[in-house]
């Protein structure tokens, strides 16, 4: 009895724990997501706008979060920072991910040659770091918001294409799919009324994972000088810009990291709850 009584208070702990993280992912994504909306109609101060005389104005002294080294509004560079890190991000999950799950759908129903084929190029872009492609089309393209958001954009295409390949293998066995094919339905058919749509809650979950990892690499291409050209502020260009004055004005530095870690465990939390509530078995 007492063993019941342990299995099913834990198994209510779980539910509480999943349902924890659901909630609090999607409180912290809607307040970025509102934050990034608000920084498009309204912000402090004009982020670009230099006010030498007010530089470096710790947190209280001048505006809500102070001033960089040019004496722009730390609070509004935030603001428009996450307008540009988010849009990028989502820009190229986006991308990314329909392409790479057409190709993976398309692998998992036509398979042979073809999905083997596929999949070695997926493996050969999936050996290239996003930050190295980058570089590389930074060379022909320059740096900028096109550059960072292809450079995401074709690392996600093999994630997702594998990922997509894999569920879109267990849905091929499932018995819908069989009665299907039993009466006359062809491959794409079945791919596109059948298959689909029931992996399409799994491929949602891993583009808001992989939502968390595109926006630290966005920081990290723009903490190269990959992202988007000054003076368009971004969080990974503000704390590259924040190295020199560490030892005077340590905000500069902590209030961007603040905000990505925020962001990609806020996106980390929302994807581990979906997972949790669209998975049955979870439940």
């Amino acid at each position: 009895m007492a063993f019941f009584v342990a299995t099913g208070a834990q198994s209510a702990a779980n539910r509480i724990s999943r349902r924890i993280s659901l909630i609090a992912g999607v409180v912290i994504v809607g307040i970025l997501a509102a934050i990034a909306l608000l920084s498009l109609f309204w912000t402090p101060l004009p982020p670009a706008k230099m006010q030498i005389i007010h530089k470096l104005q710790p947190p209280l002294s001048y505006g809500l979060l102070g001033t960089d080294q040019f004496g722009r509004d730390v609070l509004s560079m935030l603001m428009v920072g996450c307008w540009n890190s988010l849009s990028i991000a989502v820009t190229a999950v986006v991308i990314g991910g329909t392409i790479g799950s057409i190709i993976g759908i398309s692998a998992a129903a036509i398979r042979g040659p073809f999905e083997a084929v596929l999949m070695r190029v997926c493996d050969v872009i999936f050996a290239l770091p996003p930050i190295l492609s980058a570089m590389i089309l930074g060379a022909f393209l320059g740096p900028g918001r096109f550059t960072a958001i292809t450079a995401i954009a074709v690392f996600m295409i093999p994630v997702f294409a594998r990922v997509t390949l894999a569920t879109s293998l267990q849905a091929w066995s499932r018995d819908y799919v069989l009665a299907a094919q039993a009466i006359g339905n062809s491959r794409l058919t079945i791919s596109i009324r059948h298959v689909a749509p029931n992996i399409m809650g799994q491929i949602i979950v891993h583009a808001t994972i992989q939502l968390g990892l595109a926006i630290l690499t966005e920081a990290g291409l723009s903490f190269l000088g990959l992202g988007m050209a000054p003076p368009a502020p971004t969080w990974g260009k503000m704390l590259a810009d924040s190295q020199t004055f560490m030892g005077i004005a340590p905000w500069l530095a902590i209030l961007p990291g603040l905000a990505i870690a925020l962001a990609v465990l806020g996106f980390n939390m929302l994807g581990d709850g979906l997972r949790d509530w669209l998975d049955p078995r979870q439940r």
